[in-house]
């Protein structure tokens, strides 16, 4: 076994190679870019080298550094995680030459395997079903445009050399093909160095349905099941499970053996994934193999009971598989939902910052949290914006489902805007519940996934209102000392107890409460105009408070952040801003005006001229961020006026990117 091994990665998969390396006694080494110089992968590990500056194609995705890191600290392996330089099958020959061991198959495989187009060919010489489609290598657009006509459209465009979403667009009719594809090549040059695409029917209602295989270096291959990765949106996998919904043993049999012998006729070893998108009558279609650890890798890890990483660390030193075939069995069912820094109601569009407050539920043996981040860590452009994972495990799907609803109720972000509620309202979804769901649920469930109003419970208001009476008491308490009588904040007067009026703000909802201070650290509060209650609230770790509201005992948490006063209660929170009444703002009217980028990033393409008039909705830039694209579009009809940077040019944060103006 390695005595020593450097991880080629950084965030999350790196702290979770780490965990097992420990616990095996194996030490490891991080590498890290300088906007990573104090990220927690770099904390946990027992050494750390920096290679470069913060874009990963200056660091993370420079083999030559990675490799002369490996030297100097005498790394006997190197373990590559998932993304970057995972299947890169020039990275794999060069740590071979350099006689360090990769921690994945042989480069042989990742080529067969890593373009999209070769595999499928590979696979269609092995029998496997594939989805109709082009797959070779003429990129002529007109000749692609051609291929997907006869084809048929709905049709998949999908980067040859992609992953994680990226490079990949749906394409409904002819009159949109030449823009999707011009869209899909450059994000997959900038994801992965090569606009290699494949034009492929797109499968209505699909399935999306994985299977872990796993090789030694003794030629013997074993399938780990299952696991559904339908729930997407962009094509990105949002909530991951298994065993997938509705499998049967003869189902899953067959696709287990398609899977192995797929990995069997590229002489594969290490961890694999073979993805197949499947229909409800029980066919499926071979769709790509990744050759390496798939982010959702603990959901088979929780129902196997088995460490995918302490395997790959033993199979890439020269020991043979723990377990044969007929020794793996599956045992209850788990889920994973992937907790990411980004805006649902903003078409997921990522968001950065520092993670003022993070509380991720307490973990158990049904419970397990993976991340890259702790509390007081930044979310940067430069990467993935994921937070964590939450993995959870039950007897049954109902029990799982059961667990994950309970743990997001319980996780709590604060600095970012993230995705933890829209997740609960997308488990809570009855054709999810029911196991009634395809890659094309989000689309169809977009009212019940994005309400359009959100009313404040008069419970939230209230509580808001005594966590800051009761910050303040604990403010007067440290400033006097405790025995103080100036830290007796019990609302003594002459001529009657002391009356206040707190004002909060959820958006365009201002609401007002009144509060009586009454002895022993209690109040009586009320909404304005409304009946008012004897209240206390007792302060616990992190923001949680016992909340005594009349007769009513609730449990709820409140951070503090700026003005704003985050409620967290009954697995909701709601950003509520408290008002200074002494405040007066400025007003006005904004006729005119530009439109400003919503995160740093580079402006990749103008789809409009200046001087044009657009409708409303008209795309008008694309802006690359965090490795995918976005288009800025017409927020009305207007004229645009100028546009404020060219293509190529980095942009900050909330910079102006198109003078817009309205029609003469």
């Amino acid at each position: 076994m390695f005595k020593k091994i450097l991880i080629a990665n950084r965030g999350e998969i790196a702290c979770r190679v780490i965990k097992t390396a420990r616990r095996m006694g194996i030490a490891t080494v991080a590498v890290y870019s300088e906007a990573d110089a104090n990220a927690r992968h770099v904390r946990l590990a027992d050494e750390a080298v920096l290679i470069g500056p913060a874009a990963a194609r200056e660091s993370y995705l420079k083999g030559d550094r990675i490799l002369e890191a490996a030297r100097a600290t005498g790394a006997e392996a190197i373990h590559p995680g998932y993304g970057f330089l995972s299947e890169n099958e020039d990275f794999a020959e060069a740590c071979e030459a350099a006689g360090i061991a990769f921690i994945g198959p042989p480069a042989s495989a990742i080529r067969a395997m890593g373009s999209k187009s070769a595999a499928k060919a590979l696979m269609e010489k092995a029998g496997v079903p594939l989805t109709p489609g082009y797959h070779g290598d003429h990129q002529e657009p007109g000749f692609l445009a051609a291929q997907a006509e006869t084809i048929g459209y709905p049709v998949l465009i999908k980067a040859s050399a992609g992953g994680g979403g990226k490079g990949m667009r749906r394409v409904d009719r002819a009159a949109d093909f030449e823009a999707a594809l011009a869209s899909c090549k450059r994000e997959a040059t900038n994801a992965f160095g090569d606009d290699h695409v494949l034009v492929e029917k797109y499968v209505l209602q699909p399935r999306h349905i994985e299977i872990q295989v796993f090789a030694d270096q003794q030629g013997r291959c074993v399938y780990l099941f299952e696991r559904d990765c339908s729930v997407q949106r962009r094509h990105q996998k949002v909530l991951e499970e298994a065993p997938a919904p509705g499998m049967t043993p003869e189902r899953r049999a067959a696709m287990g053996r398609a899977a192995v012998e797929a990995a069997k006729a590229v002489g594969y070893v290490g961890a694999g994934t073979v993805e197949f998108i499947a229909q409800g009558d029980g066919s499926f279609w071979f769709m790509e193999m990744n050759t390496r650890l798939q982010v959702e890798h603990p959901v088979t890890e929780m129902i196997t009971g088995l460490d995918l990483v302490e395997w790959q660390l033993r199979v890439a030193s020269g020991e043979p598989l723990p377990l044969t075939q007929e020794q793996l069995s599956i045992d209850g069912h788990a889920l994973e939902a992937r907790i990411y820094a980004e805006d649902p109601d903003k078409g997921f569009l990522p968001s950065t910052g520092k993670l003022l407050h993070l509380a991720p539920p307490p973990e158990s043996g049904h419970v397990r949290v993976d991340s890259g981040v702790e509390q007081g860590d930044e979310i940067t452009p430069h990467y993935d914006p994921m937070i964590a994972k939450l993995i959870v495990w039950g007897a049954d799907r109902a029990q799982a489902l059961s667990r994950m609803r309970q743990a997001l109720a319980q996780f709590r972000v604060v600095g970012v805007q993230n995705n933890v509620e829209f997740l609960a309202r997308l488990v809570a979804l009855p054709a999810f519940a029911q196991g009634r769901f395809d890659t094309g649920l989000i689309e169809r469930e977009q009212e019940q996934l994005f309400p359009a109003h959100r009313e404040v419970p008069e419970s939230v208001w209230l509580i808001a209102a005594l966590a800051e009476l009761q910050r303040e008491q604990q403010g007067a308490q440290r400033g006097a000392g405790a025995d103080s009588p100036w830290s007796a904040l019990d609302g003594w007067r002459l001529n009657g107890r002391a009356q206040r009026r707190l004002q909060l703000r959820l958006g365009e909802q201002v609401q007002a409460v009144t509060v009586e201070v009454l002895p022993r650290q209690a109040w009586r509060i009320g909404l304005e105009g409304a009946s008012a209650v004897e209240a206390r609230a007792t302060p616990g770790a992190d923001g949680a408070l016992l909340v005594q509201l009349g007769e009513r005992r609730l449990h709820a948490a409140v951070v503090a952040a700026g003005e704003r006063r985050h409620v967290f209660f009954e697995g909701r929170s709601w950003p509520l801003s408290l008002v200074d009444s002494l405040h007066v703002g400025g007003g006005g009217d904004e006729a005119e005006g530009g439109l400003r980028a919503p995160m740093p990033g580079k402006v990749i393409a103008w789809l409009a001229q200046p001087g044009a008039t657009v409708d409303k909705g008209a795309p008008l830039l694309v802006l690359e961020a965090m490795k995918m694209e976005h288009t800025i579009t017409a927020p009305r009809a207007g004229v645009v006026k100028a546009f404020r940077y060219a293509p190529g040019e980095q942009v900050a944060d909330g910079a102006e990117l198109v003078e817009f103006g309205e029609q003469a």
